[in-house]
């Protein structure tokens, strides 16, 4: 469960989120969505322990995250928008997920091939110089294997063509079971069928959630 009471963040004089409350529970599979700057990305940065708030809490299953990263962490995979800019060949980083979150290389593996990504073919290459659409695939592959409580994707399919996007959001279909799960999106006709929830943001406010779909 992630409960946020009254968070209110500033970056100097600007407010990014200003004294937000909502909860999101087991089974809840919310689109985040709102124009550049509504505060969307904070909200997500906030959750995972990235921000120190001006005011107010963030909670992950009663735990701060922030004075217990490792422990929340371990609870979230996240995707961001922009894949990070990892030196690993995909072997290296494997092992380093496996060694660091304990998650099964086996299981990378299978949800790689499910994106049509051929790890053994790259498996020495270096994850910078992918292509983005790869990049994203291996990121993706990775947090499904997590298997975590939460998932958390930043426009997760702004570089993936029309056929890994169909698989993407198959497998999250098949994975979403008493899971949460945050999508920051511009594309609502692509999540309309996986989520529950809309919520809209601007000028740090949650100007609206619905329960949508069953």
């Amino acid at each position: 469960m992630i409960k946020i009471d009254n968070l209110t963040k500033r970056f100097g004089s600007h407010i990014s989120l200003d004294n937000v409350s909502i909860q999101f529970d087991k089974n809840d599979h919310i689109a985040i969505m709102g124009p550049n700057g509504a505060g969307k990305t904070t909200l997500i940065r906030s959750i995972m322990g990235y921000y120190h708030p001006n005011s107010g809490e963030v909670l992950i299953n009663g735990l701060n995250p922030i004075k217990n990263r490792t422990k929340v962490l371990d609870s979230i995979s996240f995707v961001p928008q922009l894949p990070p800019p990892i030196k690993l060949s995909l072997n290296e980083l494997m092992k380093y997920i496996q060694a660091s979150s304990n998650v099964d290389i086996a299981e990378i593996i299978h949800y790689a091939n499910e994106m049509k990504l051929d790890i053994n073919a790259n498996l020495n290459k270096s994850f910078f110089k992918l292509s983005g659409g790869m990049k994203q695939k291996m990121l993706i592959a990775i947090s499904l294997a997590k298997k975590s409580e939460i998932i958390i994707y930043d426009e997760p399919t702004a570089n993936l063509d029309p056929k890994a996007r169909d698989d993407f959001y198959r497998l999250l279909e098949e994975n979403e079971k008493e899971k949460i799960s945050l999508f920051v999106t511009h594309r609502l006709d692509e999540v309309k069928d996986i989520v529950n929830r809309q919520i809209y943001m601007d000028l740090g406010k949650v100007i609206s959630d619905e329960r949508v779909g069953n």
